[in-house]
């Protein structure tokens, strides 16, 4: 998530449902843990997304867990092992021991995720904590690993990341991932993240970058726009951002103004160098609109007029172009790995496409 403007209200404390279980009125970082199942090697790419939800997940006639105990000496598929861990602790002196910490991933089946956050933030710090659409865009992230090759030793760019999840989760795959954010607590705390996770993404020091990318200003980053800061740019990594063919992007959509510079920025960054394809998720927030005296999803109105379906892109003309272009993602068809979330009916994932001309319609959508 990104916020740069002070905005009405702003100094007041949200909280995503995320972290419902940590204890109120703390002001201090918390480590909240998601551990998910990998598929064995085989397994996911040969069934639907059903049965693979069914082998992941076992539960009694109470709805308690149930941990399947595999036979080693069985040469099938055999079923994955999930269990959720999600609880919060504060760091001591705000730092963090990495000599002292546990493996964040761990031999076999189950992987362990680590994310220090804030249980609740001003508007203005929302990407100090976790969000539901981060957990489902990390959901799609582990199914397309799992079942193809598509991320495999990819460059990325992920736009608003805050806490870094679906970065992170992406960069198990991928060869390189820019995680993008506005301010030092925010990014500093991004930073953490990745150390904390080193150990699941096999991390060496160039496999992730942290760097300060504001929506309201040009790309690239003017030369010394961020030079007394740990996360300018160099002009290679500007190259190699515009040579990604992957952006992601999660819970970025809650306000008109910010809506418009993001897709301003898509705008220059999807039209250079290869294709690229954004995968976004959003969570649609209801409040009452003096302007519309209607309930609204803040935002969300917006972020659709941003783009066309496919059917609207066939009847443009050239004089209309170049265009973004969206299909929204069925998420019934992702099994759900991380369980620290319900995907209730207003997560929503969608793709969206770059189109400078006509010609490009006829590249097959990923």
């Amino acid at each position: 998530m990104e916020e740069d403007d002070v905005l009405p209200g702003s100094e007041e404390q949200v909280m995503s449902e995320v972290h419902l279980g940590c204890p109120p009125r703390f002001s201090g970082p918390f480590i909240t843990h998601f551990t998910f199942p990998v598929p064995p090697k085989g397994c996911a790419s040969t069934e639907s997304a059903e049965t693979l939800c069914a082998r992941i997940l076992s539960f009694d006639d109470d709805g308690d867990l149930v941990l399947v105990r595999r036979n080693l000496k069985e040469k099938e598929c055999r079923p994955c092992i999930h269990t959720t861990v999600a609880h919060c602790r504060s760091f001591k002196d705000d730092d963090l021991d990495l000599n002292q910490r546990s493996p964040t991933c761990v031999t076999g089946q189950i992987c362990k995720l680590s994310f220090q956050h804030r249980i609740t933030s001003s508007l203005p710090n929302v990407g100090l904590q976790v969000w539901m659409a981060a957990l489902l865009l990390s959901d799609y992230i582990l199914h397309r690993s799992f079942t193809s090759s598509a991320f495999d030793d990819i460059t990325a760019l992920e736009l608003g990341s805050g806490t870094g999840l679906a970065g992170i989760v992406l960069a198990r795959a991928a060869k390189k991932v820019f995680l993008t954010d506005h301010g030092d607590e925010v990014l500093d705390n991004c930073v953490k993240n990745t150390l904390l996770n080193s150990r699941f993404l096999k991390l060496n020091e160039t496999s992730v970058h942290v760097r300060e990318l504001n929506w309201k200003e040009s790309w690239p980053p003017l030369a010394g726009t961020y030079q007394r800061s740990r996360y300018s740019w160099t002009s290679s990594e500007v190259a190699e951002v515009e040579g990604a063919t992957v952006i992601l992007a999660a819970d970025v959509i809650y306000n008109d103004d910010l809506t418009d510079s993001f897709f301003r920025l898509l705008d220059t960054i999807m039209s250079q160098g290869p294709e690229k394809i954004l995968y976004l998720a959003l969570e649609k927030r209801y409040n009452f609109s003096l302007d519309d005296l209607d309930v609204v999803a803040n935002g969300y109105a917006r972020f659709r007029s941003c783009f066309k379906n496919e059917e609207e892109f066939r009847k443009l003309d050239d004089v209309a172009l170049p265009c973004f272009v969206g299909d929204q993602i069925d998420i019934g068809q992702i099994p759900q790995y991380m369980r620290e979330y319900e995907r209730g009916k207003d997560l929503e994932l969608w793709r969206i496409r770059y189109f400078a001309n006509k010609l490009k319609s006829s590249r097959r959508v990923q």
